[in-house]
Parts: C-alpha cells; sequence; structure tokens
C-alpha cells in the first residue's frame, strides 16, 4: 500500500508521494507561550511527532519545524497586568515580570512537557520575534500584488485584503458572505471586517519593546503572518506538509493559506489536522472544572502511560478522557514491558533494528502494522498489531519456542521504537510524582545541550555539563542510543 492521509484542504484520503525524492518536509504548529501547556497542546505535539517517527521509519529524511510564538496580545496584556500596583501576583503570574521574560518562562514549560513525553525536539524551533525582516518581505509582496493595504487611519496597521482573494476560504470550504469578523482590536482602517491583520500598529500602553520600525510605522506582527513567513523561510515556498490542531483550521491556517497563496507560495501540498481532547464527552472548560492537565497526568500515571493514552486514538479523532483511561494506558504499556523484560532474560537479546538487511527500520514491523500506518497513519489499529504481536511472544515464551520469541521480541522493538514509547524519560529514582519528573526534564535537557556540544566537537562544553551533573550526583552513561542518567547511590 503506498503511503496515504487525509487532506483537509481536498477532504480527500490521497496518496503521500513527497515534493523531494527521499526527504519529507513538514510544519506544525507551536505554542503561543503565553500560559502553562493545556493537554491539547502535548496531544498535537505527540502526533506529529509519531507522524515524524514513522516518515522517518520509511527511509525519509525529515526536516521538522515547530514555531514558538513569543508575542501576542495575551502576552503583552498579562505583563502588563503585572506591573500594575494592584496585580495579585501568584506562582504562576508574579509581579512586575517583563513580556519577553514571561514569554521565555512560558516556552521552557512547553519544552519541559515535551521532554517529559518523549516529544523529539523539531530539526528547527523559529521563534516569531525572530523573524520579523521575514514577515516584512512577505507582506511588501503582498501589497505589490494588491492583496495587502495600509491602514489609511494613521494607525500603522496593515491589513489582508480578503476579497482580492478568490479561493478565501478554500480550506475550511466557506464563503466570505458567511465568515465571522476578523478581531482585531481596532477595525477603524479596515475595508472589510473580515479582512485581517497582517502588521498591527503600536498601541499606547504597550510596552516599547514589543514593537520594531517597519516600512508602515512602528508595531508588531499579525499571529498569522509568522507562520507563513518562518515555514517557508525553513523548508522552502512549498512543502510537504502543514499540521496542527482542528481548532487552527479557521481563521489561523485559513489565513496561513490565504496571504502565502496570495504572494505566488505553492505553500503545503498537504493539511493534517488532529483531533481535541475532551473530559467524559464534553469540553475542557476552566469554568466548568472538567480540566486536566499534563502536570496532573504526570502525577497520577507514568510518562509512557500518559503518552501511550495521548497518542492512542486516530490521529483526527477526538481523544475523550475519563477516570481510569490512564490506569488502562498503564496496564497496556506494562503488558508490553512484561513480555520484553521475560524475552530478554530468557534468549539473547537482537539487536536494535536501526535498519534491517532489506531497508529501514518500518521492514522489521510487521507488514500488519505498515499497512496500518501507511493508511492516513491509522494508530489503533497499529496498537491492535503491536499487542497481537506481544500475545504471540508470550505463546512462543510458554511453549519453549526461542526462534519465534526472537522474532516477536525484534516486532515488538522496531514498533516501540516507531511510536516513541522507547524515548519517553522513566523516574530514576523510587518516586513517581511531578518532582522526579521535573528532575527528569531537567537532567535531560543538559544531556541534550550536551550531545549538541560533543556533535560540535566542543568537548570542553560537553565536559563541564557531565562534570557538572556529577556533581550533583547524577551519574551519566553513553550508549548506542544516547545518554541515559542515574542518581548516584
Amino acid at each position: 500500500m503506498a503511503q496515504r492521509f487525509y487532506d483537509t484542504q481536498t477532504a480527500q484520503i490521497r496518496d503521500f508521494v513527497p515534493l523531494r525524492e527521499g526527504e519529507a518536509s513538514v510544519y506544525y504548529c507551536g505554542a503561543t507561550v503565553q500560559g502553562m501547556p493545556h493537554v491539547g497542546h502535548v496531544r498535537s505535539a505527540i502526533v506529529f511527532d509519531i507522524l515524524i517517527r514513522w516518515l522517518e521509519a520509511t527511509g525519509l529524511k525529515v526536516t521538522s519545524v515547530r514555531n514558538v510564538t513569543d508575542i501576542d496580545d495575551k502576552i503583552l496584556d498579562r505583563s502588563v497586568a503585572s506591573q500594575a500596583e494592584d496585580f495579585a501576583a501568584s506562582a504562576l503570574y508574579p509581579a512586575d515580570e517583563q513580556w519577553w521574560a514571561l514569554a521565555y518562562r512560558f516556552e521552557k514549560a512547553f519544552d519541559s512537557a515535551y521532554l517529559s513525553l518523549g516529544v523529539r525536539r523539531p530539526t528547527y524551533e523559529p521563534r516569531a520575534t525572530g523573524h520579523i525582516t521575514e514577515m516584512f518581505a512577505l507582506i511588501e509582496r503582498l501589497i505589490e500584488r494588491g492583496h495587502a493595504y495600509p491602514a489609511t487611519d494613521g494607525s500603522g496597521d496593515v491589513y489582508f485584503d480578503v476579497r482580492s482573494w478568490e479561493r478565501y476560504g478554500e480550506l475550511t470550504r466557506q464563503r466570505v458572505e458567511d465568515m465571522q469578523d476578523a478581531p482585531d482590536a481596532d477595525p477603524r482602517g479596515k475595508r472589510d471586517p473580515r479582512d485581517f491583520a497582517l502588521w498591527k500598529g503600536a498601541k499606547q500602553g504597550e510596552p516599547t519593546t514589543a514593537s520594531w520600525d517597519s516600512p508602515w510605522g512602528r508595531g508588531r506582527p499579525g499571529w498569522h503572518l509568522e507562520c507563513s513567513a518562518m515555514s517557508t523561510k525553513y523548508l522552502g515556498a512549498e512543502f510537504d506538509i502543514h499540521g496542527g490542531g482542528l481548532d487552527l483550521r479557521f481563521p489561523h491556517h485559513e489565513n496561513e493559506l490565504a496571504q502565502s497563496t496570495a504572494a505566488g507560495d505553492p505553500f503545503a501540498r498537504f493539511w493534517l489536522h488532529n483531533g481535541l481532547v475532551t473530559y467524559e464527552g464534553e469540553k475542557m472548560s476552566k469554568s466548568v472544572g472538567n480540566t486536566i492537565s499534563p502536570e496532573q497526568m504526570l502525577g497520577m500515571a507514568r510518562p509512557k502511560a500518559v503518552r501511550y493514552f495521548l497518542g492512542q486514538a486516530h490521529y483526527r479523532s477526538q481523544l475523550d478522557y475519563r477516570p481510569g483511561a490512564l490506569d488502562e494506558a498503564a496496564a497496556a504499556v506494562e503488558r508490553v514491558e512484561s513480555f520484553v523484560a521475560r524475552a530478554r532474560a530468557a534468549h539473547a537479546e537482537p539487536e536494535t533494528p536501526t535498519e534491517t538487511p532489506t531497508g529501514p527500520l518500518a521492514d522489521a514491523a510487521p507488514a500488519a502494522f505498515r499497512a496500518a500506518m501507511e493508511d492516513d497513519l491509522a494508530v489503533p489499529q497499529a496498537l491492535a498489531v503491536l499487542h497481537e504481536t506481544v500475545r504471540a511472544g508470550n505463546s512462543a515464551l510458554a511453549a519453549g519456542d526461542a526462534e519465534t520469541v526472537r522474532a516477536r521480541l525484534s516486532e515488538v522493538t522496531a514498533m516501540t521504537r516507531i511510536l516513541g514509547l522507547d524515548d519517553v524519560p522513566e523516574p530514576n529514582t523510587a518516586g513517581t510524582g511531578p518532582e522526579t519528573t521535573a528532575l527528569d526534564a531537567l537532567v535531560r535537557s543538559q544531556l541534550e545541550a550536551r550531545a549538541q556540544a560533543r556533535a560540535e566537537k566542543d568537548w570542553a562544553s560537553a565536559d563541564r555539563i557531565r562534570d557538572a551533573l556529577a556533581a550533583a550526583g547524577i551519574e551519566v552513561s553513553d550508549g548506542s542510543d544516547g545518554a541515559t542518567w542515574s542518581l548516584r547511590g
């Protein structure tokens, strides 16, 4: 079977043929770092982590990009509010915090959540504030083509003219007449209420550090503009896959597609959107009190069980959390781990299946697993194959069939690696609470920095990191799959 994905734009499952032979390019929307990550953010990251791992397992060289939106209205609003005399400070929102400090602090919280659940870093993770020049160039192209205009009210705003682009609405199959107005704070300079901001003129009361000089006046970028500028900078005017949560289809992705294609870029060949997370069938809401955070999940179950739960549904489906769901995920993970441990104890462990004699890692997995993943990344069916293989391996163990045990163990190992379950950091102490998870995330971030230093042959920096960890009682061991750590007894 050829690789197939459901393309939101065409509303069809289509054969996936990469733009460049042997390579794949993936952009998926990351965080707007205005607060702590919620479970929807983490589910989306796991979905695209599995996608990227699978593409790599088939032999493709994948270039992945996940952006960080480190400036927007809410970030500025929270920073300004924190500097008021009557601000009620808290551990989450301290007093007198600059907008860039707030954004960086929450960016690190997202990094910790991703690392805790085995989500690998993308090839590039650009910040919006680092790409203002590219945004200027895109706005100028749109103005030259007649698809954008500076406001005439002196605000410094620049808007995309939705009626100038006949294809506007093609991603979500809507007519302009039926669309809601763009939610810009000051719409006085708009030609049409549905026009959206490409550049936002600086406003009174906003920090002067949160704006840049531009041909249209001092200001900052609009949200939609950021992703178009960054995706094409790192992946080119045309790339394979653009992804994100279902809630981003409109207006964010609709506007991205419009401004990029109106500027003359072919842009994304496939649009993939993951479903949302609900609580016992209802939309999560803080006002209702039916929310659960990644941090809470990690306090209730092992990280591997949390990843299993968040990644087990089909990516396009709604994922419903209910009490007991993490226990079920933990039991499923333990069944796999139990077989692997027994098989390795009973028989010589097979070599780590990075490649098979006939091809890449995907070839080491059962044919049914490959067929499931090729069919629009059908993870539920792939997990069914994983557990069927575990059952077959347990039967072979009971029968003393060493050859079959080794074969099933190799297949199970290939599948768990593709699904990212083998990369989830497990607690290295007896504790299983949030303190252990936090320690593991911090140490792993240091190990990543050390790995980067080693890759750049900066041996002095690598040694300093190792020595610092050793001084804290943390022992680092290097292996074929990277570095691991443990606490000294």
